[in-house]
């Protein structure tokens, strides 16, 4: 098992310190480790704005099959971008090799509403 190292990047400048998630696969589509991603954060209840989970409006709760479809629809219309170490990865359904401390960035390059 591995881990991997998500931060969050603006064009703007700004960037997270990071955090990490526990991965069992070697490699795994792109597609798959955003939805990941997303039901951990929902899972933690860390739906803070810099990340890809919106938070839920005034006590309901969030929805990750929803928020993982919004996420891949922002993906598909350039609403951010992903790197993988230095490569920029393009499609969803790229099998990404994640040896242990992979670094993967999210630069969003304009506000994610609705994910």
């Amino acid at each position: 098992m591995g881990s991997v190292m998500f931060v969050d990047e603006t064009t703007a400048g700004g960037r997270s310190e990071g955090w990490g998630m526990e991965i069992a696969e070697e490699r795994l589509a792109l597609r798959e480790l955003i939805r990941r991603r997303i039901f951990q954060e929902v899972a933690e209840s860390e739906a803070a704005a810099s990340r890809l989970v919106r938070p839920a409006q005034e006590g309901g709760r969030v929805d990750p099959q929803a928020q993982t479809r919004a996420a891949l629809a922002a993906f598909g219309r350039n609403g951010f971008l992903v790197l993988v170490g230095d490569r920029q990865i393009t499609d969803l359904d790229e099998q990404i090799d994640l040896p242990l401390g992979t670094e993967v960035t999210f630069l969003k390059l304009v506000a994610l509403v609705g994910g």
